[in-house]
């Protein structure tokens, strides 16, 4: 899926297959929103330090991020220029140009490109590279309800691409003040969980912005009822590549790639097999037509089909190559292998085998155009369901700090009762830090630190309630408002 790219740590070539997941992503996503009435567009990369440095929250929250270029050939740069973090700083000047009148909202602008973010140490790929694919949406409200039903509809779409394409299971919430987009009103989240190491990943974020970034770039309208000057709501949203980490990271298995047939370029590999120095050559013939027979009919029927017909690469070879491949470099993970050979042609069958859970069958080969497609959703949503329980059973509330941290290190997340304060969230994490060698240790950022506030579910617990007025955090003793889900994350 990936290539290391060797001159420059913490970037990788994206290959076709990883690729394609994501163009399956675009397609979906960019059909959507175009419903919603958002128009793509394409910003220049590079932002100037004057505009950059206007919003102070907004610039704190991504200083050490921050990539400069400083000189051109040998000489240095009068005005360095940064690249892109995110593009609030390059838009909303043009937003302030373009909206004069309440005439001209909505504006909703998208746009697919890549950014670069340097801040950390240990680059993992498609996690956590140094530049990413993205898109990010940028759109301007006339009042905040609009701006409110917006955010959760792109919530929303985030959701169906991780649950209902990529099989991965999220929690939908809002993020703390600590937490929360920088110079934003509030974050909505999407939270995913990677069992393997017990640790959560930011899956998507759609935020509110208020009025703030439209009072530091002036972007006001004239209401129309009273001709006062109004300041915009204001709405960023994004979707990354990650998402592809994401998925490889909680179906993977260790043969190697599980794909979800949804964002699968190829859904069934048909094998040619049991062809040996015995088999005459009519009969591989026979067996060879009849596979690009199979492969014709699932095309008909809206199945990515294809037919291995390499020579001199064994049956075993193939099966490998298109299923178990554990390198990086090259991984396929076609959820159905279909193995058609001499003895099946005489008996009109072909053996169906899944990926994801290994499982055989026959199939009669009159049913194939039947059986594949509801086998391909079958596949999907068991994936899902599996996912989901994993995720279900690694979600523990905790009502005592005493189980907070010994929770935490069972590779659980922790639903507290919790006050919702920046000092308290804080002190979760200084007092839930795993101490750590030297090998283990990693950037302020990095898992091995302590908990952080990873979002206030929509979905709140019940068993048992918040009671207001009564229920206490258990970090602080303050009294409670919601529960807040806490792990250790990427």
């Amino acid at each position: 899926m990936l290539e290391y790219y060797e001159e420059v740590s913490g970037c990788y070539i994206i290959r076709p297959l990883a690729y394609n997941i994501w163009q399956e992503i675009q397609n979906f996503f960019d059909a959507e929103i175009k419903k919603l009435g958002v128009e793509d567009t394409y910003f220049p990369m590079f932002v100037s330090q004057r505009q950059l440095e206007r919003e102070k929250d907004h610039i704190e929250g991504f200083a050490a991020e921050v990539a400069w270029v400083t000189k051109a050939g040998s000489s240095n740069i009068e005005n360095p220029v940064a690249i892109r973090p995110t593009s609030e700083t390059v838009m909303y000047p043009y937003f302030a140009k373009w909206i004069r009148t309440y005439r001209d909202l909505p504006l909703k602008l998208n746009q697919w490109c890549n950014v670069v973010r340097w801040e950390f140490k240990n680059p993992q790929p498609f996690i956590r590279t140094r530049e990413f694919l993205w898109q990010e949406g940028h759109t301007a409200h006339f009042t905040k309800e609009e701006a409110d039903t917006e955010v959760y509809k792109i919530l929303e779409l985030y959701r169906q691409i991780y649950e209902d394409m990529l099989a991965v299971p999220v929690i939908r919430g809002i993020k703390s003040e600590k937490e929360k987009f920088a110079g934003g009103l509030y974050t909505t989240t999407l939270e995913g969980f990677i069992p393997i190491t017990g640790r959560g990943v930011q899956a998507a974020t759609s935020h509110c912005l208020g009025q703030n970034f439209s009072k530091m770039f002036d972007i006001v309208i004239e209401d129309p009822k009273d001709a006062k000057k109004v300041h915009v709501w204001q709405n960023s949203w994004g979707i990354s590549t990650r998402s592809i980490g994401v998925m490889v990271m909680i179906h993977g298995d260790n043969k190697g790639l599980v794909l979800p047939p949804r964002v699968a370029a190829t859904q069934v590999i048909v094998i040619p097999c049991g062809i040996t120095s015995k088999t005459t050559e009519d009969d591989k013939k026979l067996v060879e037509s009849k596979v690009n027979d199979v492969v014709e009919e699932l095309k008909s029927v809206g199945i990515k089909a294809k037919a291995d017909l390499r020579e001199n690469y064994s049956p075993g070879y193939k099966y490998n190559h298109w299923e178990l491949k554990a390198n990086i470099i090259i991984l396929t993970g076609v959820p159905i292998r279909l193995e058609i050979g001499p003895r099946d042609l005489q008996n009109q069958q072909s053996l169906m085998v899944r990926r994801d859970n290994g499982s055989k069958e026959p199939i009669p080969l009159a049913d194939l155009v039947s059986r594949i497609p509801d086998t391909l959703k079958i596949i999907q949503k068991d994936m899902f369901e599996r996912a989901k329980k994993v995720y279900d059973d690694h979600v523990k509330i905790v009502l005592k700090w005493e189980d907070f941290v010994s929770t935490l290190d069972g590779k659980n997340f922790v639903m507290i009762p919790w006050c919702e304060e920046v000092s308290c969230e804080t002190s979760i994490k200084e007092k839930s830090t795993r101490h750590v060698t030297e090998e283990e240790a990693e950037d302020e950022k990095a898992p091995s630190m302590g908990a952080k506030s990873l979002c206030i579910p929509l979905e709140q617990p019940n068993d048992p309630p918040i009671v207001p007025g009564e229920t206490e955090c258990i970090s602080c003793g303050k009294l409670a408002k919601r529960y807040a889900l806490f792990g250790r994350s990427y």
